[in-house]
């Protein structure tokens, strides 16, 4: 399969699974397991949960040890809950203030899943990050950050 048609069935797989759930650490757990498991090139896969005085504290995973907390003004992690907006980042090591939680990762992604709390219930704060990294340079384009930002705005959307 290529990589569009694979998000397109682990989309199916995840949506599936969320059937009637309504808790949100067990929908975090059950996306990061299934996303972890579709691709290859996901070496760390999981979620960082926005909580008071911007500060992102680690959530349900798949790999080695994260960091357990993350200032909004630090790291890819960090930029993409302050920033609102998506971080794909091709050479970590470019990245001016990347933390390195594993000195294996290379790349990383890193979507920011908000809130329906904005006006008119538009997107709104932060409610978590969605963090991928990988242990290969440039693993991600623009088809994973199209599949991944639809998957966080849904997540947003039905538990924000």
């Amino acid at each position: 399969m290529d990589k569009d048609a694979t998000y397109e069935a682990t989309r199916r797989a995840i949506d599936a699974l969320l059937e009637g759930e309504d808790d949100w650490v067990a929908a975090m757990a059950t996306v990061a397991c299934e996303l972890h498991h579709a691709f290859d090139h996901y070496d760390w896969t999981g979620f960082y949960r926005a909580i008071p005085g911007e500060q992102l504290v680690i959530g349900p995973y798949q790999g080695t040890h994260g960091c357990l907390r993350i200032p909004f003004s630090r790291g890819v992690c960090g930029a993409a809950a302050r920033t609102r907006a998506t971080q794909l980042v091709p050479d970590v090591e470019r990245f001016e203030g990347h933390i390195a939680c594993s000195s294996t990762t290379r790349s990383e992604i890193v979507v920011p899943v908000l809130r329906a709390d904005g006006a008119d219930g538009a997107a709104g704060s932060v409610l978590a990050v969605l963090d991928v990294d990988s242990n290969a340079p440039d693993a991600f384009d623009a088809v994973d950050q199209r599949h991944l930002e639809a998957l966080c705005r849904m997540l947003g959307s039905r538990f924000g």
